[in-house]
């Protein structure tokens, strides 16, 4: 410190002298107020910080030579992943994210007003924007006196709180929707998205099929007429008796393609926000976390990386299910099933027993069958379109022929009968799950059952029936307390009990 005024000034508050024109020496130094880095200096300094920990990465386990392993990509470690090349990239700023100042500053004033403060990490963490623009964003809002800082927070931060404007502002931008959740992708960036990402795109071998169904026991021509069908991302009827694997190959079907997709938690048209993200039916697969000090990979958080998804709709599937629903309480809009299952399967099970009509559904879908593209109607009145890109599965027990004309039938360029399994099968299947529930498998029992309540009478075998059997035998031994033994008297009660209207 070389300036003499400094040293003077230091001199003073070590003494408690008063300064020359008679003021506290403290009273200059509380009432300055830190001032921000400017945005230059904070790429400056961003850009030194990440070099030196760069180096301290390196120096704590890096193997010299070689780049950390963030900089890799986040993908670079999954192996098994078909080709997928998307990586959504942090943006540099609101433009680029396809966002306004008033967009990030409406979930800002929101978050504020139902949390009542927080610093400015938090607020970027809440709507999943990088910490500079949020700062920068937050520096306005205060000269703009929306917000005010309530105290200081560490790494050059501030607790920030709703001025009595503020709150008046968020107060309206709530009377509109609520949402004060991740800052919205937009729908050009979404449907990009789908494109990079699409099923048309995946090609899965005949070793992937078997992958994907290894659990179940299916014949080569059972595998074979399903190879083409799920390596084509187009639609398919499986139709055939209850009991014999539909719901279990649609629900498998996915496994065939790449594991993971990135979706949006939002997307914002026209500033409607729909939200996308949905722990009931998505199951978040998130990155492995960096092994150094500083994680250095710049993936936008605005999106979540999702195990491909499978979506099941069964009879209580309704019309309101297709449609961008808006509640009314909140204006949230929800996205669609269909929009949901983009880039996975949307099974639809036990077609021709939904709430809805068979022709209700069926004209609501033969265009976006046909062109993969879908038309949605938003609550304000406009009408997008957007990507249909899933593998459509419609599972029945009943005739295809008897539910759907030729023309919807034509759309569906695949149908697949589950036909009843052979006797052969059906052994094997008793020999596989048997040790999978505790049981010791033994040959001349199951003679016994095939003979005495199949053979004998003439019941259909069905592929899912070994296991059902099993159990009762399984749930009569635990029940008795006795040790887990395929003997024939346990055989019979469980027929008795399981076959009693059937």
């Amino acid at each position: 410190m070389s300036n003499p005024d400094d040293r003077d000034l230091l001199s003073r508050l070590a003494r408690g002298d008063a300064a020359p024109d008679g003021t506290d020496p403290w009273a200059s130094v509380a009432a300055s107020e830190p001032e921000h880095d400017t945005v230059a200096d904070k790429a400056v300094a961003d850009a030194k910080l990440d070099a030196m920990l760069e180096r301290i990465n390196q120096m704590g386990g890096e193997p010299e030579g070689e780049p950390a392993a963030a900089a890799e990509g986040p993908e670079t470690a999954d192996p098994d992943r078909l080709a997928n090349a998307f990586v959504p990239i942090e943006p540099e700023s609101f433009r680029a994210a396809d966002l306004t100042d008033s967009e990030v500053e409406s979930l800002i004033l929101k978050y504020l007003m139902a949390r009542g403060d927080g610093t400015g990490r938090e607020i970027a963490d809440q709507v999943k924007l990088p910490f500079v623009l949020v700062d920068e964003l937050l520096r306005t809002m205060k000269a703009d006196q929306l917000v005010v800082h309530r105290g200081a927070a560490p790494m050059n931060d501030y607790e920030y709180q709703l001025t009595e404007m503020g709150q008046e502002r968020a107060r309206r931008y709530a009377a509109h929707c609520t949402y004060f959740g991740s800052a919205p992708v937009g729908l050009d960036d979404y449907i990009k998205s789908v494109h990079a990402q699409s099923l048309t795109s995946q090609h899965p071998s005949a070793e992937d099929l078997g992958r994907a169904f290894e659990d179940l026991v299916l014949s080569e021509r059972m595998l074979d007429r399903l190879g083409p069908a799920i390596n084509s991302g187009r639609g398919l009827f499986l139709f055939g008796p209850p009991g014999n694997g539909k719901t279990s190959i649609a629900e498998r079907a996915t496994s065939a393609f790449g594991k993971y997709v990135w979706i949006p938690r939002a997307i914002a048209v026209d500033g409607e926000i729909i939200r996308l993200f949905d722990p009931i039916n998505h199951e978040e697969a998130p990155i492995e976390t960096n092994s150094g000090l500083w994680d250095q990979r710049k993936i936008d958080q605005r999106w979540v990386r999702i195990k491909r998804p499978t979506i099941v709709a069964g009879g209580e599937l309704t019309m309101s299910a297709l449609e961008v629903t808006l509640n009314t309480s909140t204006g949230i809009s929800e996205a669609p099933l269909q929009l949901k299952s983009n880039c996975g399967i949307l099974v639809i099970d036990d077609f021709g027993r939904q709430r809805m009509s068979i022709d209700e559904l069926l004209n609501r879908w033969i265009v976006p069958l046909e062109k993969r593209i879908d038309f949605l109607n938003l609550p304000n009145g406009k009408k997008i379109n957007v990507p249909f890109d899933q593998l459509i599965i419609f599972s029945t027990n009943l005739e295809p022929r008897d539910l759907v004309d030729e023309a919807f039938l034509r759309r569906i360029p695949y149908k697949i009968e589950a036909i009843d399994p052979t006797e052969e099968e059906f052994r094997r299947l008793f020999e596989v799950m048997a040790p999978k529930l505790g049981f010791e498998y033994d040959e001349s029992v199951i003679d016994y059952l095939i003979d005495k309540h199949y053979k004998a009478i003439d019941r259909p075998l069905r592929f899912c029936q070994p296991r059902d059997l099993l159990l009762q035998v399984r749930n009569y031994c635990i029940y008795y307390n006795q040790p887990l033994t395929l003997t024939c008297e346990y055989f019979d009660k469980a027929v008795e009990n399981y076959f009693a209207v059937m």
